[in-house]
């Protein structure tokens, strides 16, 4: 079976993956298939350093802006829709690029996972959530470890949310989590590029940017999404860059403090993503954004081009 080429860029939040991405779209008649999970959500632009739709303009992008903010695109959902996108790139003889942040979304896709296409059970999530609260995370996750234990080895006690999603899984269909997780090898010849920096100077870059998205109305997103009914359990407003405003708005913090919050978080995001995707990855090709100009990343991305046409 011939397998259509597949550039995938990985990397940290603020490390210039939009930037390069643009740079090679250009030059390699690409197209952005995002696998940022937050970019999903209309109306939630500055917080998300979502693409401006004038860099939309110059290469085109899918997955964006494809929910609303209470909406949920599960992983079953998303590796569906990303795996068509990529399908119409290559039939229109274009170069799709999996571009994005998001660990999970992105080796669903280049490890060929198959999520259950278990729907979301808000009242059975309910439930769980409130025996987390009761209980404790940990006493949710031996729950978890009594049902799937291979799971549960995988998933991180103090990640809830996805426990309560294995939990989800279990529970509604009687089966392991783990169990419905099979990998099946993609249809691509993939192309892995992770682009890094110095953590510090990549913080402050991250401090920076926070700094300029609060300069480009960024509480008053968080304003009009609060205004809209959007509650701070959702998903959408439980990530960085919007849950952080919650005691803002419930007058219990300063301005000042949540965009420090905001920074703390960001840097807590930047190590998670890193443990995603490992430097020792060999599958990843690594490059230091701070010491590699862009065009010797396309030329490395040619070369790999070429020998998939020959």
């Amino acid at each position: 079976m011939e397998q259509h080429p597949l550039l995938v860029i990985v990397g940290p939040t603020a490390v210039g993956k939009t930037a390069l991405s643009l740079y090679l779209g250009e030059r390699l008649e690409g197209e952005v298939v995002s696998a940022d999970s937050r970019l999903f959500y209309r109306g939630m632009d500055i917080g998300t350093a979502k693409p401006t739709p004038e860099e939309r303009a110059r290469v085109p992008h899918h997955l964006i802006d494809i929910a609303d903010p209470d909406e949920t695109v599960g992983l079953a959902e998303f590796k569906r829709m990303a795996e068509e996108a990529i399908a119409d790139v290559h039939a229109r003889g274009r170069l799709p690029m999996l571009v994005g942040g998001t660990g999970q979304y992105v080796r669903a896709v280049v490890e060929g996972w198959t999520p259950p296409a278990v729907p979301p059970n808000p009242a059975l999530r309910a439930e769980l959530e409130e025996q987390a609260r009761r209980e404790g995370a940990e006493a949710l996750h031996a729950r978890l470890a009594s049902l799937d234990p291979e799971a549960a080895a995988q998933i991180d006690p103090r990640n809830v949310r996805r426990v309560i999603r294995a939990l989800e899984v279990c529970l509604t269909t009687g089966k392991p989590f783990s169990a419905q997780r099979r990998r099946i090898p993609p249809p691509y010849r993939i192309l892995q590029i992770g682009l890094t920096m110095d953590r510090e100077a990549l913080y402050a870059r991250a401090d920076a940017r926070i700094e300029s998205m609060m300069k480009a109305g960024l509480l008053e997103e968080v304003r009009r999404l609060v205004e809209a009914g959007y509650g701070w359990d959702l998903p959408s407003m439980s990530s960085v860059g919007y849950a952080q405003f919650r005691p803002y708005f419930e007058g219990k913090a300063t301005l000042e403090e949540v965009v420090t919050e905001i920074k703390r978080a960001t840097r807590r995001l930047i190590r998670h993503q890193y443990n995603w995707f490992r430097l020792s990855d060999p599958r990843i090709h690594w490059f230091d954004v701070s010491r590699t100009p862009p065009e010797t990343i396309e030329a490395f991305a040619r070369r790999w081009l070429e020998a998939s046409e020959g």
